[in-house]
């Protein structure tokens, strides 16, 4: 029984080693930067994030709706300790919250925090090499919900 369990354990963290993205793999991630828009009616969100450089890729976002902001976000990907990749955003009025990369490719990025309320998923998948689509999910009373953002590259706008 011994034996059973020490071989289940080391095959575990063997299979958990070679999944888990390594501090080069943010480098994968190339495919979010730059300047990205959704509009519906009234409202445009923009996001916006810097090639990945030095082992973190800043980003921010803005949803406006007519003429008044409605929310903001400081976001950053970053190589955390021991080499895994996490996604750390700070949104208007609310504490800080990490997510840890548990996928990660040339056109797909899966971060997760089973403990936050929501969202507990955070996603983006190149579709195309203009457009990315950004999904939050998570469990609220239960039941599993999600939120689409398709977003269309944009020129960078600024001085």
């Amino acid at each position: 029984m011994f034996r059973l369990t020490t071989a289940l354990a080391i095959l575990s963290l063997t299979l958990g080693a070679a999944h888990a993205p390594s501090a080069a793999s943010i480098q994968q991630l190339a495919f979010m930067g730059g300047c990205w828009e959704q509009r519906s009616g009234a409202r445009i969100a923009h996001e916006q994030w810097m090639a990945p450089l030095g082992g973190v890729m800043m980003g921010m976002s803005r949803t406006v709706v007519r003429d008044t902001t409605r929310e903001f976000e400081q976001l950053r990907i970053e190589t955390a300790p021991g080499g895994t990749v996490r996604y750390v955003a700070h949104p208007s009025g609310q504490a800080e919250a990490s997510f840890a990369g548990i996928t990660l490719s040339d056109t797909l990025v899966v971060f997760e925090n089973l403990a936050h309320d929501f969202p507990q998923r955070i996603i983006y998948r190149a579709a195309g090499r203009d457009s990315l689509k950004a999904r939050i999910e998570g469990t609220r009373g239960g039941t599993l919900r999600g939120i689409d953002y398709p977003m269309r590259r944009v020129p960078c706008a600024g001085g």
